[in-house]
C-alpha cells in the first residue's frame, strides 16, 4: 500500500514509502539485534551513510549488541523508537580500551523513511549513563 501526506497548502500527495513503517522497523530491529552488523546487512535497510557508519562503529566496540524496543510510534514516513541497547564492551570506544563490562543504556531513535529504507536517522543515547556503566565516569 502506498502511503502519503499532504504538504503545505497545496493538496499534493507526497509519496515517501510503500512499506508499513511499524513492520519495516520491527523487521530491521529483528535483523540487526543481537547479531553481527555487516555493511551488506545494514544497506538492506539503511540508505543514510552517516547512520550506517554509526552502526558499524558501535558494532566494533559492542559486537552483536542488542536493541530492545520499548515503544514505537510512527506516522506515514517518520518513526520514533524508545529503546535500550544491551551489550558487552569488547572493542575500543571513544578512546576507552575494552572493559568487558555489560551495558544496558536507554536510547531514542528517530527515522525518516524514504524509498523503503531509512533515509535519515537520529540517535540519542544517554552517554553519561553509558560512561558510568563502563566505569569511566560516575553519575554521583
Amino acid at each position: 500500500m502506498i502511503r502519503g501526506y499532504f504538504q503545505g497548502r497545496i493538496l499534493k500527495p507526497v509519496i515517501m514509502v510503500t512499506v508499513e513503517p511499524k513492520t519495516f522497523i520491527q523487521e530491521y530491529f529483528e535483523a540487526l539485534s543481537g547479531k553481527p552488523k555487516t555493511l551488506e546487512l545494514i544497506k538492506k535497510y539503511v540508505s543514510d551513510k552517516e547512520l550506517a557508519e554509526h552502526i558499524l562503529a558501535y558494532e566494533k566496540s559492542f559486537p552483536a549488541y542488542e536493541l530492545i524496543v520499548e515503544d514505537l510510534i510512527y506516522e506515514v514516513d517518520k518513526v520514533a523508537v524508545r529503546a535500550k541497547i544491551k551489550a558487552e564492551h569488547k572493542g575500543e570506544f571513544m578512546g576507552i580500551a575494552p572493559t568487558k563490562k555489560f551495558i544496558d543504556v536507554p536510547i531514542s531513535l528517530f527515522y525518516l523513511l524514504k524509498e523503503d529504507k531509512i533515509a535519515k536517522g537520529w540517535i540519542y543515547i544517554d552517554r553519561l549513563e553509558l560512561m558510568d556503566q563502563l566505569g569511566v565516569a560516575t553519575l554521583n
